[in-house]
């Protein structure tokens, strides 16, 4: 082909692409979607004229978070849901069996390997979860040399506001996410930098440093993070390489010792907290219980701690029972434990309870409704972060 019978096409498929477009009669603005309503319901709309049928899936509860929508004359899609707690949500279209993400909505997160969009509806712990006029803290990335798994890995860091301007030294909370998450999850989908912003601002919160580093031994840090590039599969199981055998655990120093030659912190235990959510309420079990010198402040968060499904004889998990009563006479200020009513981890935590009782270990425990959902661990971080360091 030659080079002008290549632009003579070019133009034409330009053209062709601009007068698509344009019969759609979408412009830019014109569809507001999703729109949160007075009494927190919730519009969405798509313009899709030649669909057959239009779905919305959320992560809200009433109706499984589905919603049927219709199409009006103009071809606009639209469903509105009943009043919806205050909360972070995601969500999706489906058009005609292929789920979409929402054209008019520039917020997206990743939970895993799938891309969602986002709104937030107000008066209560959404309000946390949203940006606001306070002052902010900033977040960061760093990686750092693991000689356990000897390869450099990857953590995200909040700073409180006004880190970089003074030479005040901070506590720090190394919050740890689930087997499907990475290092961006807590940041994302646990709005831990708007959670942070916010309780601070209110005093309800002592500024801290949050460290959110990759607890999946098998995976350096997260998609498009590692010379993996393109040929990254994110994580989807338990059944990983170094999930469940201990070495995380038993080399969590290395990360701390890393934390305090890099930031500014009050490099001591009454000045630490652990906490995470499924496999990273299982790793802050047995972090603490490993290393009772090292945290006095403790959450599990829906923890992964189905003790059947794991090698007991394994050095990091052996002895439990005596690893907990050394904790406990070496002491803590905070052994804190959250599940949803409907999660499946919810017995397992039970019998894990039962095991504390009759050490007469100390902790608080929280109850709340749904399952293992995001909509859990932000609360419980709203729960959990306020309580720390106060002494």
């Amino acid at each position: 082909m030659n080079k002008k019978f290549l632009a003579i096409l070019f133009t034409a498929l330009v053209s062709i692409g601009a007068r698509a477009q344009q019969n759609t009669g979408f412009r830019p603005g014109s569809i507001i979607s999703p729109q949160v309503n007075e009494g927190n319901t919730v519009t969405f709309r798509l313009k899709a004229p030649v669909a057959k049928f239009v779905t919305v899936k959320g992560d809200w509860e009433a109706d499984g978070g589905k919603g049927a929508m219709t199409k009006d004359a103009n071809g606009v899609w639209s469903f509105t849901t009943g009043g919806l707690p205050s909360d972070m949500y995601l969500y999706t279209f489906n058009v005609d069996s292929v789920q979409l993400l929402d054209p008019t909505n520039a917020f997206v997160v990743r939970d895993v390997g799938n891309l969602f969009s986002v709104f937030f509806t107000n008066k209560g712990n959404g309000d946390y979860y949203s940006v606001k006029e306070v002052p902010h803290g900033s977040v960061s990335r760093s990686w750092y040399t693991s000689a356990t798994f000897n390869t450099s890995r990857r953590m995200t860091v909040y700073t409180p506001p006004g880190y970089e301007e003074s030479k005040t030294s901070y506590p720090v909370l190394y919050l740890l996410h689930g087997s499907g998450g990475d290092e961006e999850a807590w940041v994302s989908l646990g709005a831990v930098p708007r959670i942070m912003d916010n309780l601070i601002a209110e005093g309800k919160a002592e500024p801290m440093i949050v460290v959110m580093p990759n607890g999946n031994p098998s995976k350096q840090a997260a998609p498009g993070e590692t010379k993996e590039n393109l040929a990254y599969r994110p994580v989807m199981s338990n059944t990983l390489p170094g999930y469940k055998e201990g070495s995380y655990e038993l080399s969590f120093k290395e990360i701390v010792d890393f934390v305090d030659k890099r930031y500014r912190t009050q490099a001591k235990k009454s000045k630490r907290a652990v906490a995470g959510l499924s496999m990273g309420g299982f790793h802050s079990l047995f972090i603490s219980a490993n290393h009772p010198d090292m945290f006095d402040y403790i959450g599990l968060f829906s923890p992964g701690i189905n003790f059947k499904t794991v090698n007991m004889t394994i050095p990091a998990y052996n002895n439990l029972e005596e690893k907990l009563a050394l904790q406990m006479k070496k002491g803590f200020q905070l052994y804190w434990m959250g599940v949803g009513t409907t999660d499946g981890l919810y017995d397992p935590l039970q019998d894990y309870k039962k095991r504390l009782d009759h050490l007469r270990f100390p902790y608080k425990y929280v109850e709340s409704t749904r399952g293992h959902i995001w909509s859990n661990w932000r609360s419980y971080l709203l729960q959990f972060t306020p309580l720390l360091f106060k002494k």
